[in-house]
């Protein structure tokens, strides 16, 4: 379909030898220079997504399959999750990765071109099951906290059950595994998966029933979707738990059982877990009665010293009394002593201080006649200061009394509304004004006014000389 162009490399290459290395350069130059940007159509398997956020994956299709790698920036333009059995259509560039001479394609862009056929099988039976309550959270049992006999279905010759094992050896020896040896791949490996769980079952050995597998892409996970094997799990009278693939894969099985590990590991990690526990706690609790025993010992031991150096004998013991009393005695002396002579010292001092405090009273009366003749001093002087104050006021008084005025011959105008007139300018030709006099009062009329000019005070005129 495709031509190559005549180059000088294949001229050399037909004439020496060439590494591996360049080898691959050639083809890989080659093939992304001849082959054109083009659209494949397959379904994808093996999907991976490297922590780089590179995607790694196959395309296929009933024939063939070639590898494909979707670097980040191309990867980031994905509008959905892609997923294994995803019929898509990618627009790739044809290359070849130098490091392991293997033909791949560089996906450019994808496109969905409908649902795989696995895939799609794999949603219609989850659909199903789902509304026949198979998946349902009440009907999930309770796993046994101290599991004594467990039934593994599971390969004989697969990783993951050595997986399990170590894991069951390491955490749990004690208990006894029964394994139901069955194929977990290929044409009827769905039937006899099925068989295997119905004969652990009726078998009833076990008390816990773990189905294990490793991982792998959808094809060789399915007979863990078939519906066979689902209803088998289902109607299972032991309580279960799936450990199927890696932590990304899930199938049927992983919905129907009562408990879902992420690998077979954590499926064996699971079951042993009470034991675990308990173990751990046993451990904590035997650190705890050690620690406690050694405790009690150590008090015990304390007491047997204590009593040990309280056991005396008896005449030791009186002696020992005796010097204690005479101690005592000695004590007691000393201390009525020392009380006697700290008393005799406080009395003296009282004493001392009390004549020290006595009044005396000649200097006090002395102090008090004096105080006497200074305050009546202080009372005249202050008395005279007052009445020569009120004389003062009384003679102002006097100059400032109405009444005196008008007793010199002088009188007080009032108008008819009883104000008092200052001015001419304040009375009306014919009006009647009241006189208040020394000696009484009287009325009079207005007849003539004259109204006087306003005297300028504080200006002093001044002529001055032409």
């Amino acid at each position: 379909m495709f031509r190559f162009a005549q180059s000088p490399t294949r001229c050399q290459v037909a004439t020496s030898v060439v590494s591996v290395t360049e080898l691959n350069r050639l083809t890989r130059t080659l093939l992304e220079r001849e082959i054109p940007l083009l659209w494949v159509a397959g379904e994808i398997s093996n999907l991976t997504r490297a922590a780089s956020g590179h995607i790694y994956f196959s395309l296929k299709d009933e024939n063939a399959q070639v590898r494909c790698v979707m670097f980040r920036s191309r990867a980031q333009l994905v509008s959905w999750q892609l997923a294994n059995g995803q019929q898509v259509e990618a627009r790739a560039l044809v290359s070849l990765y130098e490091a392991r001479g293997d033909f791949q394609l560089g996906i450019e862009a994808l496109r969905r071109a409908g649902l795989g056929r696995l895939y799609e099988a794999f949603a219609q039976l989850r659909l199903k099951l789902e509304g026949e309550g198979l998946f349902a959270s009440e009907r999930k049992r309770s796993l046994p906290h101290f599991p004594r006999t467990i039934a593994i279905v599971s390969s004989p010759q697969a990783a993951a059950l050595q997986d399990v094992i170590a894991a069951f050896r390491r955490r749990a020896p004690q208990i006894q595994l029964i394994l139901y040896p069955t194929s977990v791949q290929g044409d009827g490996a769905a039937e006899r998966i099925a068989a295997a769980i119905a004969e652990a079952s009726s078998d009833g050995r076990g008390e816990l029933l773990l189905l294990v597998r490793g991982g792998g892409s959808i094809e060789d996970l399915w007979a863990f979707n078939e519906e066979l094997v689902a209803r088998a799990l289902a109607v299972c009278r032991l309580p279960s738990i799936t450990g199927v693939g890696h932590e990304s894969d899930t199938t049927i099985v992983d919905w129907v059982a009562d408990i879902r590990a992420a690998t077979p590991t954590a499926a064996a990690e699971i079951a042993t877990q009470g034991w675990v526990i308990a173990a751990a706690e046993l451990r904590k609790l035997d650190v705890g009665l050690q620690r406690g025993l050694a405790r009690q010992l150590e008090r015990l031991q304390q007491r047997l010293d204590d009593y040990a150096i309280r056991l005396i004998h008896p005449a030791t013991r009186l002696a020992q009394q005796r010097d204690y009393l005479a101690l005592l005695d000695n004590r007691l002396k000393n201390a009525i002593q020392h009380r006697h002579h700290d008393a005799k010292h406080e009395l003296l001092c009282l004493q001392s201080r009390l004549i020290r405090a006595a009044p005396r009273l000649e200097h006090s009366r002395h102090r008090i006649d004096l105080l006497g003749h200074r305050l009546r001093q202080a009372g005249d002087s202050r008395l005279s200061h007052f009445n020569q104050r009120l004389r003062q006021a009384t003679s102002a008084l006097a100059h400032l009394n109405p009444e005196a005025t008008v007793a010199r011959g002088y009188a007080i105008v009032r108008d008819s509304d009883g104000a008092i007139v200052s001015r001419a300018d304040q009375l009306a030709i014919g009006s009647t004004v009241s006189l208040q006099l020394a000696m009484g009062r009287a009325d009079a009329r207005i007849e003539n006014t004259e109204i006087a000019p306003t005297p300028v005070s504080g200006i002093a005129s001044e002529e001055k000389p032409y």
